[in-house]
């Protein structure tokens, strides 16, 4: 059955999965890269396969500290990143030959030349008390600048933004003295930044060395074993016949992928290319089934139970288990998700659209008895958390449940060539985000050197003051949307973190509910013009005006935007132990109410047309309603109860051609 919806949903598709996948590459930072002739593919392949095999046993078997596990993770992104990314992007657009070029070889020596350098002579160096020598300090320009090089080809902003940082590193000194600092030598830069473990040996390379790359590849084995065609079909099953039934189907299907794989493009390159075309088929404008798609595909990043890797990130800087920061992401996402449905279910019955017709349909018996054993890795890997192991141990458990799984059914068994393309795409679709977070290493280490979050933290409390949480809030927001522009989620999240969640924490939210805060938008700024990456892959799957896509996604994504302003204040959103399970479900039941009353007061329907009245109570009541709080929520219920009224009062319910 999935087939034949498969041929169906592309035949009249205006764009392959290839071109979709294409303009992926040409705006993330996670994917792409060039596309290698025959004879260097195969080659990359068996390098991307031994990489996926070396993560996977140094995490059975912990037999490498962690110093020389990040440094043997770099040397593998070297390869990978000088084999698929080109010097420039010209050569890739005229469409030139794609093995590597004369200066990818010479470039690609030298940083692994460093790196082995610092495998080797990281014990010499720790026995004589951390003293380094001329050779020592070479080596580590070297490994600077060929990390700089390596995250140019990848994410060219993240680069430049480093850059700034390193410079700041160097010519701070001559800043006010609000922002400014004493001043460093290149030699003290060098050790903090190379040899130390604050930089691109620090937190980010880090959990891109274990985390990021065994949910990575955990991701492709869920693909190849078949999982996505089977959440495509399960939310046909699901929703399917309802008014605006592909786009509910989008929201599904992408909020499922996302919250595995955590790349928002990538996931609007393999869903969008079917579910926005069923869109406009069914009759939503080609704007709105753009945004449908980036909206639901950004949210994956901050959905449970992976969240794009970055949750693992979060509980390293909290020193909490990951299970905490996963309970607390579960209520905003299912707020976000819900809203989103909501808003495309209005819209739906506002332009009367019907969902699919029952033959396009898959039984949802058959599709649950064919492919319904995939769940259990991921079942297995929530079971294995939650019982208290590490999420490592739970991913490589993970990983090879998901190969015994498909063996339940012939049509999903993994053999020999399936677990060597998953091997491979494991490791390609990790050097994208692998490199990022290495290059944030400079970042994180000129913060941490310079004091600059603190300089920074006290510069803005100064300002706004220390018990202005909502205008200090506001201030992080605008930065957090402007650094996370065109950068991979994980490494927007870190580096928002890094300088802006002390300034929360200063004026007085729990850390929890600030770093939090930092992953909404950072993520967000995903679908947030002027760079609403998200949205412009999006648009051109859609073949739509790219600023019209961004504007309806941020109209359709509002929720998200507000969302995180009341958990800043009242963590009760975030599943706090502390409180009761009654009150939070209370705060659940009434958010619910306030994220739908807020989706019907912008799309303007209700039971019926709402007028401009009814409108403005439903929107005043969706945002008291997400506020936890028994005043608020009592206004809210009676703001929603008399907008109803009058949206009944006004004798024009649903229309005939409406009803699914």
């Amino acid at each position: 059955m999935m087939d034949n919806h498969m041929q169906h949903t592309q035949e009249g598709a205006d764009i392959s999965p290839e071109e979709a996948m294409r303009l992926a590459r040409e705006k993330d930072a996670e994917d792409g890269g060039r596309r290698p002739v025959a004879s260097w593919d195969r080659r990359v392949s068996v390098v991307a396969a031994l990489w996926s095999l070396f993560q996977i046993y140094v995490t059975v078997f912990p037999t490498l500290d962690a110093i020389r596990l990040r440094a043997w993770h770099i040397i593998f992104l070297f390869v990978m990143v000088f084999l698929l990314y080109p010097a420039s992007r010209r050569a890739e657009r005229q469409g030139r030959p794609a093995a590597p070029g004369r200066l990818d070889w010479p470039i690609m020596g030298a940083g692994l030349f460093a790196f082995a350098y610092m495998i080797l002579s990281y014990d010499r160096i720790a026995e004589r008390g951390g003293w380094f020598a001329a050779e020592d300090y070479a080596v580590a320009a070297v490994g600077v600048l060929a990390c700089f090089e390596m995250a140019r080809r990848v994410a060219r902003n993240l680069a430049w933004l480093a850059g700034i940082f390193l410079a700041y590193a160097f010519l701070g000194q001559y800043l006010p003295s609000a922002l400014g600092h004493a001043g460093f030598t290149w030699r003290r830069i060098a050790e903090h930044l190379f040899w130390g473990g604050q930089g691109l040996l620090g937190v980010g390379t880090g959990v891109s060395a274990t985390y990021i790359f065994l949910f990575v590849l955990f991701g492709a084995f869920l693909r190849i074993s078949g999982f996505s065609a089977f959440i495509n079909d399960l939310a046909l099953t699901l929703v399917g016949r309802s008014a605006g039934g592909p786009a509910k189907v989008a929201v599904i299907a992408s909020a499922l992928m996302g919250m595995i794989n955590g790349s928002a493009l990538a996931n609007v390159a393999a869903t969008g290319c079917i579910t926005i075309p069923l869109m406009k088929r069914t009759g939503y404008r080609a704007e709105f089934a753009g945004a449908v798609e980036a909206v639901a595909s950004t949210g994956g990043q901050f959905a449970p139970p992976i969240m794009g890797a970055v949750g693992f990130i979060m509980a390293e800087f909290l020193g909490v288990p990951y299970t905490r920061v996963m309970l607390a992401a579960a209520i905003p996402a299912f707020l976000y998700y819900l809203g989103l449905i909501m808003a495309v279910h209005f819209e739906a019955r506002k332009l009367g659209l019907k969902g699919l017709s029952p033959e396009h349909i898959p039984a949802a018996l058959r599709v649950i008895r064919e492919r319904g054993h995939l769940c259990i890795p991921l079942a297995a890997l929530l079971v294995i958390m939650f019982l208290g192991y590490t999420p490592l141990y739970a991913a490589a458990v993970a990983i090879l449940s998901t190969v015994i799984a498909s063996w339940l059914s012939p049509a999903t068994r993994m053999g020999p060539r399936r677990i060597l393309q998953a091997l491979d795409e494991g490791a390609r679709g990790a050097v994208g985000v692998g490199a990022a977070c290495v290059i944030i290493g400079v970042i994180i280490g000129v913060v941490s050197l310079t004091g600059l979050g603190l300089s920074f933290g006290y510069a803005t409390l100064k300002y706004v003051g220390q018990n202005q949480l909502y205008l200090g809030g506001l201030c992080v927001m605008v930065m957090s949307t402007i650094l996370g522009m065109g950068v991979p989620g994980v490494a927007a999240y870190v580096i928002v973190a890094a300088v802006a969640a002390p300034v929360l924490i200063g004026v007085g939210a729990s850390p929890l509910a600030a770093h939090m805060f930092c992953l909404f938008y950072a993520c967000l700024s995903n679908i947030t013009p002027p760079v609403a990456m998200s949205s412009y892959v999006a648009s051109g799957i859609a073949r739509s005006n790219q600023t019209m896509t961004s504007l309806i996604a941020v109209r359709l994504g509002l929720s998200g935007f507000i969302l995180p302003f009341f958990f800043l204040n009242n963590p009760l959103l975030l599943y706090e132990t502390s409180h009761p399970i009654g009150q939070t479900l209370w705060a659940l039941c009434t958010a619910s109410l306030g994220v739908a009353s807020l989706a019907a007061g912008l799309e303007g329907w209700l039971i019926g047309p709402c007028g401009a009245l009814a409108r403005l109570m439903l929107l005043t009541a969706g945002i008291l309603a997400i506020d936890p709080g028994l005043n608020t929520d009592l206004v809210a219920l009676l703001l929603f109860g008399a907008a109803l009224i009058l949206n009944l009062r006004r004798g024009n319910d649903v229309p005939a051609s409406s009803n699914p």
